[in-house]
């Protein structure tokens, strides 16, 4: 069934996939209705399975709307269905590499975003008292407060889906310092992950820092002393309308950067072990994650959609054209990112 215009979702200020996506429609040129969480949003909407942000409702094969979820599937899905602007580099090798960057954004950098946001006082402050008054509906400040307190105890009960704990908050930490300094080298010589024109990765980075960037005080501040050329990457991706979207500006194969490889690294250093690290324990059937990651021990749950991440990363490497998969081997071998596809 084909999607039109505006596309109507539901959404908020501190969800970063939802200002990931946000990003990208601005980008794309593609029309849209955003409702602040459920704020105004039409009688009879269906609810998604899952209520994760940002959900979009759009026609399924008999036309019937349906709540759709998971921000790099509906990426591809409005690749498909609307032409022009693509964030999906055209060779495919660049476009698996840039797959792979926008996982890692998903999947591991929402660990320091989350982290840092309820581990340390600071933040939760900050978090709870804004995150419950991020509506249009009048609100008494009484009512405010005592969302606030209540959402604050809900999240820090779960930082252990995501991994954090006393014992792992060295790691998530040093992994986002670490992440800034790549990242500050890379925009001194590329505008953009892939060259001058962004990618489905770009926005996934994008979405997670504006909340690490440019909300959270405690990561905030590590922004602005270690890469506030990152801080400010942020403000100008925000909104890339008028950019020009010229074909020559992706990185061609023969020229990925060091700065890019350097990333890979990080990628391979962290969410690599992790990654595996979940696989076995779901295949085992075991009650937690072990591993060591950075010389240290990572403890977590065993998340079984980061399963499902590791599985489509490995059928979309096996449905490489072979020259195409060879260049990917090359560019990743001895950054770790190669052990995913061992």
């Amino acid at each position: 069934m084909t999607v039109s215009t505006p596309l109507t979702l539901m959404g908020a200020p501190g969800s970063p996939y939802t200002r990931k996506m946000l990003a990208v429609m601005r980008y794309r040129h593609l029309p849209y209705r955003l409702h602040m969480n459920r704020d105004g949003l039409p009688e009879g909407m269906p609810a998604p399975k899952v209520m994760l942000l940002p959900t979009f409702f759009l026609p399924n094969a008999s036309g019937d709307m349906e709540a759709v979820v998971d921000s790099t599937p509906l990426i591809r899905r409005f690749e498909n269905e609307f032409e022009g602007r693509s964030v999906i580099p055209t060779d495919p090798a660049i476009a698996f590499l840039d797959y792979l960057l926008e996982d890692y954004a998903d999947e591991w950098l929402t660990k320091p975003m989350f982290h840092y946001r309820w581990h340390f006082q600071a933040d939760i402050d900050k978090a709870s008292a804004i995150l419950p008054r991020w509506t249009l509906k009048p609100q008494a400040e009484e009512e405010a407060l005592k969302l606030g307190g209540i959402f604050a105890d809900r999240q820090i009960s779960r930082l252990h889906v995501v991994g954090s704990s006393n014992e792992t908050a060295p790691v998530i930490e040093a992994s986002y310092e670490r992440y800034l300094g790549v990242m500050r080298s890379h925009f001194e010589k590329s505008s953009f992950l892939f060259g001058a024109r962004p990618a489905s990765s770009d926005f996934g980075m994008y979405g997670q820092l504006t909340q690490l960037a440019t909300f959270d005080p405690t990561p905030m501040q590590l922004t602005l002393d270690k890469a506030p050329a990152v801080y400010a990457w942020v403000d100008m991706v925000d909104d890339l309308s008028g950019l020009d979207a010229d074909e020559s500006a992706w990185t061609k194969r023969d020229a990925i950067p060091q700065t890019l490889i350097n990333l890979f690294k990080e990628v391979g250093s962290y969410y690599v072990p992790a990654l595996l690290a979940n696989a076995k324990a779901l295949m085992e059937g075991a009650d937690t994650v072990e591993t060591e990651i950075d010389g240290a021990r990572w403890v977590q749950k065993p998340f079984a959609y980061q399963g499902k991440c590791l599985q489509w990363l490995r059928d979309e490497h096996a449905a490489l054209a072979d020259a195409d998969r060879k260049l990917v081997d090359e560019v990743l071998a001895g950054t770790g990112c190669e052990k995913l596809f061992a």
